[in-house]
């Protein structure tokens, strides 16, 4: 997403916690600050358990308790690739192509992995290791091959495809990017 997009979902997120919770983003991120746990999935999951907060409200709450997200895209991917940097190129070409699929694609770097969306998340680009990125696809209802592995029920993506380098970003992996575009 650009500057603007990513803004005009915050903000519209921030007030359907309000809406939803009756207290404000900013007094759940201070909740989690006063909680004195330190790891986000255990973070998410106080959130969740004992408040009611529905995940992905739960995550961005933490990621600005954190203050992750005022870093910048580039910051956010400078943390990504630490130690990883010989991936980066893969990476942008995975997100050139993937912002020619259509105006409406939104590419948000995190800390740890870079989300594609449309109306919803399609896919998701992880710097495994120094050497392989982890290419996840959804593609529900897609059989799995030796090549478009299938990840376990309830992950995040439905597919994962293992990228070491560009020649790896072939037409066929191109192909099922597009298709899940197509179906977000």
């Amino acid at each position: 997403m650009n500057n603007e997009a990513t803004e005009k979902y915050l903000e519209t997120a921030k007030k359907n916690v309000l809406a939803k919770t009756g207290k404000t983003v900013e007094h759940w991120a201070e909740v989690v600050k006063a909680s004195g746990i330190e790891k986000v999935g255990q973070q998410v999951a106080m959130l969740k358990e004992k408040h009611g907060i529905t995940h992905g409200y739960a995550q961005m709450i933490c990621q600005i308790a954190s203050g992750r997200l005022d870093a910048s895209p580039d910051e956010l991917l400078e943390m990504q690739f630490k130690g990883k940097e010989s991936l980066r190129p893969l990476h942008d070409t995975i997100t050139t192509y993937a912002g020619k699929l259509g105006k409406d694609v939104g590419i948000d770097p995190g800390k740890t992995a870079t989300s594609l969306r449309r109306s919803k998340k399609f896919a998701t680009i992880v710097p495994a290791s120094k050497t392989r990125i982890d290419l996840g696809i959804n593609l529900k209802g897609t059989p799995g091959t030796d090549r478009l592995a299938e990840e376990k029920p309830g992950a995040m993506c439905t597919h994962k495809v293992r990228l070491e380098s560009a020649v790896d970003f072939d037409a066929e992996v191109k192909a099922w990017l597009k298709e899940a575009y197509e179906k977000a």
